[in-house]
Formats: C-alpha cells, structure tokens, sequence
C-alpha cells in the first residue's frame, strides 16, 4: 500500500523559503517519477513539479520556476521541495505523489501539508 507522508508546511512570510519533505513507502521509489502538487482554497489540485526516476531531472511549472527545487533521496524514500521567495499565491496545502498528474495517481494520496505566505 502506498504511503505518502508530507511534511515541513507552516506560515512564513512573503519572501521567506521553506523545505517540505515527502516520506514514500509501499512502492519501489527508485523506479517512479515523483510529483509535487497543490491545492489552494477552492481550487482544483495541480501539479508543479515532476522528478524522473531516470536522471532526477524535474520539470516545474511556470509559476514555480526559478523559486523551486525538488531533490530525491532514493536512499532514504523521500523527496524534497525547496521553496524560496516565497509569495501568497503560493498558499496551498502541498501533496507528492508517485505520479506527475493527478490522474495518473490512483492510489490515497497523503494528507498534505499547509503552507501559508502573508504579505
């Protein structure tokens, strides 16, 4: 059974950086690209970043790129989620997931982590 255990998410202010952790277990985390998602109020989970299996290249969305960076330690299962310049659209709770879309995951995803940036 997949585990998805996020972690790290507090209130920061505009600018500040935070790093968030995901714990993986109940799969072979070496073998899957891993991504981060988020859910702001009333909006629709989306995904910001992909970390292949392959060559731990990531890919991110726009609105991230340049603020963020996912690392993998495949030794430990878990991935990280530097976040720098940190600004209030990025208030979300944040989820990972062995997966680079939400409808590619089909497992219970973990209960997140809430991150909230004041102005």
């Amino acid at each position: 059974e997949v585990q998805l255990v996020e972690s790290g998410g507090v209130l920061v202010q505009a600018g500040g950086s935070l790093r968030l952790s995901c714990a993986a277990s109940g799969f072979t985390f070496d073998d899957y690209a891993i991504g981060w998602f988020r859910q702001a109020p009333g909006k629709r989970r989306e995904g910001i970043s992909c970390t292949s299996s392959k060559d731990g290249n990531t890919f991110y969305v726009d609105s991230v790129k340049g603020r963020f960076t996912v690392s993998r330690d495949n030794a430990k299962n878990t991935v990280y989620l530097q976040m720098n310049n940190l600004k209030p659209e990025d208030t979300a709770v944040y989820y990972c997931a062995p997966a680079c879309t939400t409808s590619r995951f089909r497992g219970s995803w973990g209960q997140g982590t809430q991150v909230t940036v004041e102005e």
